[in-house]
């Protein structure tokens, strides 16, 4: 059936997480890939901890907590790139083909959101960053409640402004965790598989799987 709602997770679906990282590759040394993972890595676990014991702080809290326990686990890494590294992340590089995927659907007459972890300044700045200023309708950030995805609040905050049944909207993330939570909720979800990783959550399986956006249009 075709969609006329479509919502987006931002980081790792619409923007590359490993973008601040590799623009300073050559100054991070041999590790910068095992530094970008860790990075990523400790910021989610951070959310899911914190909003697991009622102890929200916001994304960017969260992301610069990150990126200090990951020096202090990554020493050949140089932590003089720390504020060129924070710097970077509110100007993530977003994956190519989001621009035409997303026009394509607003084109098609479809409402367009963000529904991410960010803070609202961490997301006004990438959406800005990235000139997605004029296809995207709304977004949404789980800030306004206090809590971290996978909480069924989160999903809600879409339905909730929206005025829609959960299975009116199509959800992407690229995030499978993310992807179960909001099948939980009820949306049509689309796991956007850029890594190619192996399935999991069994019980809370996607609709769809793509490789990337391309296709989503048509599906």
């Amino acid at each position: 059936m075709p969609f006329s709602h479509y919502v987006f997770d931002a980081y790792g679906t619409l923007f590359d997480v490993h973008a601040a990282v590799r623009r300073h590759v050559a100054e991070m040394g041999p590790d910068s890939q095992l530094f970008s993972d860790l990075w990523r890595a400790k910021q989610l676990e951070y959310s899911w901890v914190r909003t697991l014991m009622g102890a929200y702080q916001d994304f960017w809290a969260l992301t610069e907590q990150a990126l200090d326990h990951t020096f202090a686990r990554v020493p050949s890494a140089d932590r003089s790139l720390r504020q060129k590294l924070l710097d970077a992340y509110w100007t993530l590089d977003c994956y190519p083909e989001v621009p035409n995927v997303l026009r394509s659907l607003k084109a098609s007459g479809a409402r367009i959101a963000i529904l991410s972890n960010g803070s609202p300044a961490m997301l006004a700045s990438a959406v800005r960053s990235a000139a997605l200023d004029d296809i995207i309708d709304d977004v949404f950030s789980v800030d306004a409640i206090g809590r971290f995805k996978t909480d069924p609040g989160v999903y809600d905050l879409v339905t909730t402004q929206w005025r829609l049944y959960p299975d009116a909207v199509s959800f992407q993330s690229s995030n499978r965790w993310d992807v179960a939570g909001a099948t939980k909720f009820g949306f049509r979800t689309v796991w956007i598989n850029r890594a190619n990783m192996p399935d999991e959550y069994f019980d809370l399986k996607p609709t769809l799987i793509l490789p990337d956006l391309n296709g989503l249009s048509g599906a």
